[in-house]
């Protein structure tokens, strides 16, 4: 009898040229102009899914962009049931941002595929649906599979809250596969168990009510750029930490087993962090190591500046008024809401009189920390181990995935955090691309982890 691996390994080429089909679909949830684009996706993934084997394929239309859910039942009500999540949609991209070939004409290169969610997020889609049909087209009938795919991941995920609530018993399921992520390493696996929050916010300060003339002003108005830069620079302390009162008042604090679990992953994070970041030295809060700074410990960004006049050329100009984009990338026990009241109260604290401030709240996603004991994770660990021939390591994420806290609150099954590709492949930037041995690896990889399943948790 063909096993699921053999299946997979027959149909390897077929499998990349659908995924190469998926990403040459510019599906651009941010930009309205790439709507019916997603549409064409959400339809295709939704015809992909009848082929292998789903027997109910649904598009969900939403106020923003279709969720596609696809399942298959046929192990039975008493057998355990998988629910996989992932996005389809993808960030904006032009030639222009530095790409060496067209972002969603698919390219391959040395083993790579390069385009526009080649790693975020479109090859984790296809790894589970590919690792579905192989489970499904071998004769596998085990583990009850479903599959839900949404459309606004990269514009925060507006519609996934309101779906995932009022589809909850429909959604239910034994374990919740999250697979959007990916690993530090290309040779050693890791195994994420955290996920950070995130609060933004905007900071914008005014003083004189237009623009002025530098010369006839200059000197007797406190220039908002300045009197933003001066806010700015009081919201850290020198060593790198939060100075905002109250920021770390609810951080749950590491205990020492999960630190000598981190510091175990600390060769790959920092070896990442000098390829990708590859910044002069290190900076942040002395007394956590690189990987703790990373997933574990509170942030907050400075995302982007404008104010007066930065064009080709010069203009002597005193602006009027100046923004700052602010992110907080919250940890375990910290809440959104309450993060952005601190900073607003400590902002108008330190505001000179001479300009006025305001900070407003746009949008947020709680932090998430899954038990990394949990037999359910153990399973993926197995299975991680069988594939890789090696053991993961335990990392604990700086990004963050709005839908897991959702799936928490709302499908009381344990949920599991799957990488399959690499942080190094630009995800966001120009050049995006994806190893495909990984790809394969990870569709490997499910397969070993329905195996788990079936085994019993």
């Amino acid at each position: 009898m063909t096993t699921p691996h053999d299946y997979a390994r027959t149909h390897a080429e077929r499998f990349k040229q659908e995924m190469i089909d998926l990403l040459a679909i510019p599906s651009v949830s941010t930009q309205p102009e790439h709507n019916a684009d997603v549409e064409r996706a959400a339809e295709w993934i939704a015809a992909n899914m009848r082929r292998i084997g789903l027997t109910t394929v649904e598009i969900h239309p939403t106020a923003w962009h279709p969720v596609v859910y696809g399942e298959w039942l046929g192990a039975g009500p008493n057998a355990p049931t998988v629910l996989v999540y992932g996005h389809y949609d993808v960030q904006p991209a032009e030639m222009a941002d530095g790409w060496h070939s067209d972002p969603f004409i698919p390219t391959e290169r040395e083993g790579k595929i390069y385009a526009r969610g080649a790693i975020d997020s479109k090859s984790n889609v296809m790894a589970q649906m590919k690792a579905a049909e192989s489970y499904l087209q071998s004769g596998k009938t085990a583990v009850n599979i479903k599959l839900m795919f949404e459309g606004d991941e990269e514009s925060n995920s507006g519609a996934i809250a309101g779906f995932v609530a009022a589809h909850k018993e429909r959604l239910k399921a034994d374990i919740v596969a999250v697979c959007d992520g990916s690993m530090a390493d290309l040779h050693q696996p890791d195994l994420a168990y955290g996920l950070r929050g995130i609060s933004c916010m905007e900071l914008e300060v005014w003083g004189p009510k237009q623009d002025l003339h530098s010369g006839h002003y200059g000197g007797t108005v406190h220039n908002p750029v300045q009197a933003l830069a001066e806010i700015i620079t009081q919201l850290h302390h020198a060593d790198g930490s939060v100075a905002v009162p109250g920021f770390y008042d609810e951080v749950r604090p590491l205990d020492t087993d999960e630190r000598a679990e981190l510091a175990k992953a600390l060769p790959w994070i920092e070896q990442e962090w000098r390829d990708v970041a590859a910044a002069p030295q290190q900076w942040g809060e002395p007394a956590y190591n690189l990987h703790e700074r990373i997933g574990a410990r509170p942030t907050l960004e400075i995302n982007g500046i404008r104010g007066g006049y930065a064009g080709d050329g010069f203009k002597t100009v005193l602006p009027g008024k100046a923004l700052a984009k602010i992110s907080c990338r919250l940890v375990a026990d910290q809440h959104p809401q309450r993060i952005y009241e601190r900073v607003r109260d400590y902002v108008a604290q330190i505001t000179p009189p001479t300009v006025r401030s305001e900070l407003r709240y746009l949008e947020s996603g709680d932090p998430a920390l899954i038990d990394r004991h949990a037999p359910a994770v153990q399973a993926y660990a197995r299975a991680i181990e069988r594939s890789w021939s090696k053991e993961p390591i335990y990392v604990r994420e700086g990004g963050s995935i709005p839908v897991v806290v959702e799936l928490q609150q709302n499908i009381p099954a344990p949920v599991v955090l799957m990488s399959f590709g690499y942080k190094g492949c630009a995800a966001h930037g120009p050049n995006e691309h994806v190893y495909l041995d990984l790809w394969y690896r990870g569709i490997d990889t499910m397969l070993y982890f329905y195996d788990e399943v079936n085994k019993g948790l």
